[in-house]
C-alpha cells in the first residue's frame, strides 16, 4: 500500500508499506479522505509526542475493508468514521498509523457507520466537528453575547454550532481576512482583526463598546482568554479552552475569578461527541463545505502541505485517496 510517511523532522515521503492485517476485534480501513490538521504539522515539525517513522492522519473517513476475528462482519464495506482513542490510550493518527495511508487498523467498537451516500469529503470534517460538539456540550452556553478567539476550523465550527444553538450576538476575533469574511457569512455579528489590536487585544476589544460576554471560547492556542474575561466577561461567564497549550501560560487573578464567579472549562479532543457530530453533519444544515479550501490527490501531498502551511487564505485542506 502507499503511505505518506513522516520519516524525520520536517520530512514526508510517499512510501510503499505492507498492508496491515486486523487482529481480534479490529477492522482494516481503506482511507477515502483525510484532512490535514494543524496538529499534523506540529507532529511533522517534531512534537515530542511523535516517533519517526510515523503515519499521521486523524481526520479520516473511510470504508471497512476487512474484519478481524470477533469483529462484526456486517461492517464490511460500510462507510465510516470512528473515535480515534484506542484501548491502549494511543490515538489513530498519532501513536497508531492513520489516514495518511491507504489502509490502517482501528477497533471495530469505535466505528460509527455513515448514512448511505454520505459525502466522504464532508465526512473527513466530522473529527474537528466532534471536537467542537464536545466543546459546546462542556460549555452549555446561554444565548447571551459570546466571543470566539480564533478563526481556524475549530473557531469557525464553534461559530456554526453557536448559530445552530440560537446565539445571535457572537463576536469572532482572528487574523486572516478571508476567514473573517467567512465568519460574517456564517452568522457572526461582527469580526475583529487582532492585527489591528496593537499590544493589547483585551484593550482593543474593550474599545469596541460591546456588551459583556457570557461565553468566551479560546480556539487559537493563545493566552488571551483569561485577560479578555477579566475585562469583558459578564458575571458568571464561562471560558472554554479548546486549543493546544503546550507552552502557553496565563496569569489568573483569583480574587477576580471569585467575585465574578467565572467558570474555566477545558475540552480535550472529541470523546463522546462523535455520534452527535455525525447526526449534525447528516442533517446537512451546517455549511461545512465552506471551510474546505482545497482537495488534493494523496500523491500531491507536497502541494497540499505547502498550501496548509503557507497560504493564509486557506482553511481546511483534504487529501483524497479515492
Amino acid at each position: 500500500m502507499k503511505a505518506i510517511l513522516n520519516t524525520a523532522k520536517g520530512e514526508l515521503k510517499l512510501s510503499e508499506l505492507p498492508k496491515p492485517s486486523p487482529g481480534a476485534g479490529e477492522v482494516r480501513i481503506r482511507t477515502s479522505v483525510c484532512g490535514i490538521c494543524a496538529s499534523d504539522l506540529e507532529m511533522i515539525d517534531g512534537w515530542p509526542r511523535g516517533k519517526y517513522p510515523q503515519v499521521l492522519g486523524h481526520e479520516w473517513a473511510g470504508i471497512v475493508d476487512e474484519c478481524g476475528t470477533g469483529a462484526d462482519k456486517s461492517l464490511l464495506d460500510k462507510y465510516c468514521v470512528a473515535e480515534n482513542v484506542l484501548k491502549d490510550g494511543g490515538e489513530v493518527g498519532f501513536e497508531h498509523p492513520g489516514g495518511y495511508a491507504q489502509y490502517f487498523i482501528t477497533q471495530a467498537d469505535k466505528l460509527i457507520v455513515l448514512p448511505k451516500g454520505f459525502d466522504m469529503e464532508i465526512a473527513a470534517l466530522i473529527e474537528p466537528l466532534a471536537v467542537a460538539v464536545r466543546g459546546m456540550k462542556r460549555m452549555n452556553p446561554s444565548k447571551d453575547p459570546a466571543l470566539i478567539i480564533g478563526d481556524g476550523p475549530i473557531g469557525l465550527l464553534m461559530l456554526m454550532l453557536m448559530k445552530r444553538h440560537g446565539m445571535k450576538d457572537v463576536t469572532l476575533v482572528g487574523g486572516r481576512e478571508t476567514r473573517l469574511k467567512l465568519a460574517l457569512e456564517l452568522g457572526a455579528a461582527r469580526t475583529l482583526n487582532y492585527h489591528e489590536a496593537g499590544k493589547s487585544l483585551p484593550d482593543y476589544v474593550a474599545k469596541q463598546g460591546l456588551k459583556p460576554f457570557s461565553s468566551i471560547v479560546e480556539a487559537a492556542k493563545s493566552a488571551d482568554a483569561i485577560p479578555l474575561a477579566s475585562k469583558l466577561g459578564a458575571n458568571g461567564a464561562k471560558i472554554l479552552l479548546i486549543g493546544n497549550y503546550v507552552e502557553v501560560r496565563s496569569e489568573v487573578i483569583l480574587q477576580e475569578f471569585l467575585h465574578k464567579e467565572f467558570e474555566l472549562l477545558g475540552s480535550n479532543a472529541s470523546a463522546g461527541a462523535w455520534e452527535e457530530a455525525v447526526r449534525i453533519a447528516a442533517e446537512g444544515k451546517l455549511p461545512l463545505r465552506k471551510i474546505v479550501s482545497g482537495v488534493y490527490k494523496a500523491e500531491d501531498f507536497e502541494k497540499a502541505m505547502d498550501t496548509a502551511r503557507n497560504n493564509r487564505s486557506s482553511m481546511k485542506i483534504l487529501l483524497k485517496w479515492e
